[in-house]
């Protein structure tokens, strides 16, 4: 080592070409560093999916005015999750296959993941896909399979929050739209007064009815339909498909074999849209929330169709907005680094109580015979409801939601929502794009706009209709409000 010290050795000078390799090597790396950091970017994705398909049976179904049973399975049932974030604020939207759930149902899911996670509870979205071939969750029967399926509803959602937040990864999002037309139709019709029937408590005060028949005496629809398919779609960092969140205003479609649960529409939808974009189905998540549906329904009142085998229609209409989803994907911009943000208020709204008068007429049609031909139909059915209506609080705490996400803003509400009040929001907002999701962290009936209930008809009857009749209008000033405020 000595020897080397004493040794005058001058420095080495690279040659040129040394230098332009240098050079070369440094431009590469560069060019690999920001390709890296454009590829991170800052949002984060996950998504997840679980199975809640029941175990035990039989189980009621709902969506029904008479008691029907399942007691095996035409497709799964599921749970599905996508969660996102932009390193400041973390969000998790969740849609389950099921007609309708009650807020402490989803509380409790909520809670069980917040713990896991650390994801507020006011950043989490739980909707219901409104298909009429699910199990309650209520338990409210006490059998052993509904006390069991309850609680495999909430651990089931609870799980895909839970494993969507853990699957999270360096992501890319867009959104937009397509529109399919010819599946959604006005259910709320004006008929010719001379046919419309009795409603449940006596009165002939009507003036549009729910699906009526096909024959002379339609007159018109009594309200606008929203054709709109809109997707929030999910990618990973270099462009694979994560997860796409649909949205479409329709009830469910139905045709689904007696005694079976089923997903519906929604579920054939989930499985097609992965055959559309090519994507893994080991780890891909396609999802279909219900937009503005409370007065829209699959049932072409102006021509007809011709007869379906059971769930043909489903895949029909599954296949269409698969179709419709897959292009507003591809129409799609998108951006892996935006910012995500989410708002929660409760607003409390009224309860509508029955007067002296109808809890009187309620009280003698439960006195009378089931053959009674003096009784309206259902008369019995809404005259225990409207007596348990009068049980409840003054006034019930509504959570509504906006998510913003970039320029895209999702709305929630905990009602079956007229496309009025939908198509309102879209219109109002200040956002590029903006869709609604219906049934969204509880379910308390039917939500028309002010002016339905100047028409009646089923989906504004008391019971069917539980808070004051102005509470469209309340809510929909609340989001637009909420939605200003994000938008800042």
């Amino acid at each position: 080592m000595k020897i080397l010290a004493q040794l005058s050795i001058p420095p080495l000078q690279p040659s040129k070409s040394d230098r332009l390799l240098r050079g070369f090597l440094f431009g590469c790396l560069l060019m690999y560093l920001c390709a890296g950091s454009a590829l991170a970017g800052s949002v984060q994705g996950g998504a997840a999916i679980v199975d809640i398909t029941p175990k035990k049976w039989p189980l009621r179904l709902v969506g029904s005015f008479s008691e029907r049973l399942a007691d095996s399975v035409h497709d799964p049932l599921h749970a599905r999750s996508i969660a996102l974030s932009d390193g400041e604020t973390t969000i998790v939207l969740t849609v389950v296959d099921n007609c309708l759930i009650r807020r402490d149902v989803l509380d409790a899911a909520k809670a069980i993941a917040s713990e896991k996670t650390g994801i507020p509870t006011d950043h989490m979205m739980i909707s219901a896909t409104h298909t009429h071939t699910a199990p309650t969750t209520t338990a409210s029967a006490g059998t052993e399979a509904e006390v069991e399926y309850r609680r495999q509803a909430i651990e089931g959602i609870a799980e895909a929050m839970i494993k969507a937040h853990g699957a999270m990864q360096s992501a890319q999002v867009g959104w937009g739209g397509d529109a399919v037309p010819d599946e959604v139709f006005n259910r709320r019709w004006f008929i010719k007064p001379s046919s419309m029937p009795l409603n449940p408590f006596g009165e002939k005060t009507d003036i549009v009815k729910m699906n009526p028949k096909r024959d002379s005496n339609l007159i018109s629809p009594a309200g606008p339909t929203d054709p709109e398919v809109s997707v929030l779609s999910v990618r990973d960092a270099r462009g694979k498909p994560l997860a796409l969140l649909g949205n479409y205003p329709l009830h469910y479609v139905g045709g689904i074999p007696p005694n079976k649960v089923s997903a519906d529409y929604f579920g054939e939808f989930c499985r097609l849209i992965g055959v559309r974009l090519r994507a893994r189905n080991d780890r891909f998540v396609g999802i279909l929330s219900n937009g503005t549906s409370g007065n829209i329904n699959n049932i072409n009142f102006f021509e007809g169709r011709p007869p379906r085998e059971p769930f043909e229609q489903i895949r029909i209409v599954a296949a269409k907005v698969a179709d419709a989803a897959y292009f507003a994907d591809r129409k799609a911009n998108y951006q892996s680094d935006l910012s995500i943000d989410m708002l929660e208020h409760v607003v409390p709204l009224k309860v509508r109580k029955p007067d002296a008068d109808l809890v009187r007429r309620c009280q003698a049609y439960l006195e009378k015979e089931d053959d009674d031909k003096e009784l309206p139909r259902l008369a019995k059915h809404y005259a225990k409801r409207v007596l348990n209506q009068m049980k409840e609080p003054d006034r019930i705490e509504m959570k509504v939601q906006v998510i913003r996400i970039g320029d895209l803003a999702i709305c929630t509400l905990p009602f079956e929502v007229f496309a009025e009040i939908g198509l309102e929001l879209k219109k109002q907002s200040p956002f590029a794009d903006t869709f609604v999701i219906e049934l969204a962290n509880g379910a308390y009936g039917y939500l028309p706009t002010r002016e339905q209930h100047v028409f009646g008809g089923y989906e504004t009857w008391l019971t069917t209709n539980r808070v004051q009749l102005d509470a469209s209008d309340i809510l929909i000033e609340e989001l637009e409000k909420m939605m200003a405020q994000l938008k800042k």
